[in-house]
């Protein structure tokens, strides 16, 4: 794909300005001087001028006309490599200041320098043919210099400081570690390039770790990495990232996948979650395909499910399939439950939950952070009052028993096959024996909390959580669960409180928040023992 002519000749500008710049900078680290340092100082602000005209020339070509996804990421990452250009300009300038601030040239000892540079300088020369090349093995050996540049760093490290303990010129040997430092963000800058180079080759904006844990997952399976496209999902708010992969195996037969990878404990509790799940219920959970670990992170190759999220059902399929994705939906939960049930009692824990969640809830929205009140002489305890005083109720109220849950059950991590008809769960991190409420509670308010104001997609929405209800109130009966409602209505306040934090609208938050306080209210109305007698007004709860 063609860059625009002027982000193409200022960026090719800015490059050869840089290897001026690393030239004189090389030149003065073999011989220092006055002279030599001011021919990199003096040039301050021409790189700077040329990064900005790329990056208009770029934005420019953005706002222009009908642009592809493909498109919008090269002058993305394009405006990317001429930044980190202009920060290694940056570096190198600041480095030649502390450099000569170094009274005693022998401290500095120069003469170390002059192959990190020039492996620095190199990497440089490459950055213009592995972008016109779209070549990913040469956007790769450029951030590899990083690791070079780190081991540079920690000897010179050591080096200052054993000197700082032999002599009494700290001053000097401080400047010197200000150079060290300035020289070893060239690396970072470096990798920065790098990131930008291989997300224009991917087709998607990915880190340099990332790329290489990717790699590592897929040697880990029966596929091939050579010809890899790689699509964003998601974001999940735990920090991982989700993206279709979809490349192809050892015989050339084309392959979907999904890549997952995050913090290890978080990718390690998904792993095992899906296991429990093959072991307790087979054919609900997506197959992981390969799991590799990379140091404090962790990624897997999963299975790419066939169909789409109950909340793309919700939101843009008809009524038809939607009722179809319901009943699908009721179907596996009942089979789920009634297999799953086990009789050791159950603590859902909600107000303990919503207490955790509520300076996150308050950071978002501050102004539901308010005390005790009085309203035409009637006092309102504050919000903190009410969920203490829920949580001690509801030790009371224990479920009778135990089935396994998904954990996490909102909208989007339950998949929908309409050819099949068939129901899948993804996200699993989170699953375990628990009161099933836990589940019935996350997944009608995670309804109710998306941001579409249309009236009739309203109705589908509040129909919808009211199913799950009416479908989670039979099996209660059949089971003889006389609390359920009881607990739905703390699970259901925990959920509508807790959520939000991820909801920015602050009308559509403040009506979340009233139900969560008007729940509290009506549970803790209800005397010591009549818990059984609760009924909560579903329809109005769930209809704007």
């Amino acid at each position: 794909m063609k860059l625009p002519e002027a982000a193409q000749e200022n960026l090719a500008f800015l490059l050869a300005e840089l290897d001026g710049q690393m030239s004189n900078l090389l030149a003065y680290f073999k011989e220092p001087s006055a002279d030599g340092a001011q021919k990199v100082v003096l040039r301050a602000g021409y790189a700077h001028n040329l990064w900005s005209r790329v990056q208009a020339a770029c934005r420019s070509a953005t706002t222009r006309g009908k642009s592809s996804q493909s498109r919008r990421l090269l002058l993305q990452n394009v405006d990317t490599i001429a930044r980190n250009l202009d920060q290694l300009s940056r570096l190198s300038r600041m480095a030649l200041l502390h450099a000569e601030d170094v009274q005693r040239v022998k401290l500095l000892r120069p003469e170390a320098y002059r192959k990190v540079l020039r492996q620095v300088a190199c990497a440089l020369h490459e950055v213009l043919p592995a972008l016109e090349a779209n070549d990913g093995k040469s956007a790769i050996a450029i951030g590899q210099n990083k690791a070079e540049v780190d081991d540079f760093y920690d000897r010179m490290f050591r080096t200052y400081t054993r000197d700082m303990r032999d002599t009494r010129h700290t001053e000097d040997l401080a400047n010197a570690l200000l150079v060290l430092n300035e020289v070893r963000r060239m690396g970072e800058s470096l990798q920065g390039i790098s990131e930008a180079l291989l997300s224009i080759s991917i087709g998607q904006n990915v880190q340099f770790e990332r790329y290489f844990t990717l790699r590592s997952v897929l040697s880990g399976s029966k596929v091939a990495d050579d010809d890899l496209t790689l699509k964003p999902l998601a974001e999940t708010r735990s920090g991982s990232a989700i993206s279709s992969v979809s490349t192809r195996d050892k015989a050339g037969d084309l392959i979907d996948a999904v890549f997952k990878d995050g913090e290890k404990s978080k990718v390690k509790e998904e792993r095992a979650g899906v296991k429990s799940w093959h072991a307790i219920y087979p054919g609900l959970a997506p197959r992981i395909l390969s799991y590799e670990k990379r140091g404090q992170s962790a990624a897997l190759l999963i299975e790419h499910l066939s169909g789409y999220t109950f909340e793309h059902a919700l939101l843009n399929e008809g009524d038809a399939t939607l009722a179809a994705a319901q009943s699908a939906l009721h179907k596996t939960l009942t089979d789920i439950w009634t297999r799953t049930q086990s009789d050791d009692p159950a603590e859902m824990q909600a107000m303990k939950q919503l207490s955790a969640r509520m300076k996150d809830v308050y950071r978002v929205h501050p102004e539901f952070d308010t005390g005790a009140a009085r309203i035409q002489g009637v006092k309102q305890p504050a919000f903190a009052e009410l969920l203490k005083a829920a949580e001690k109720r509801e030790t009371q109220v224990a479920a009778p028993f135990s089935v396994y849950i998904h954990g996490d059950f909102n909208l989007d991590n339950v998949i929908y096959d309409p050819a099949e008809r068939k129901i899948r769960f993804i996200d699993l991190h989170r699953s375990r024996y628990m009161d099933y409420v836990q589940d019935v509670s996350v997944f009608m308010v995670s309804n109710y909390r998306l941001q579409v104001q249309d009236g009739p997609v309203r109705v589908r929405i509040g129909d919808t959580a009211l199913g799950l209800h009416r479908m989670a109130a039979r099996f209660a009966r059949a089971r003889k669960d006389t609390t359920f409602e009881y607990r739905l209505a703390l699970g259901l306040a925990r959920s509508f409180a807790s959520s939000t934090r991820f909801v920015f609208d602050k009308e559509h938050a403040r009506r979340m928040f009233l139900r969560a306080r008007y729940l509290l209210d009506l549970a803790l109305a209800v005397p010591d023992g009549r818990e059984a007698r609760l009924k909560l007004p579903i329809k109005e709860l769930f209809g704007d």
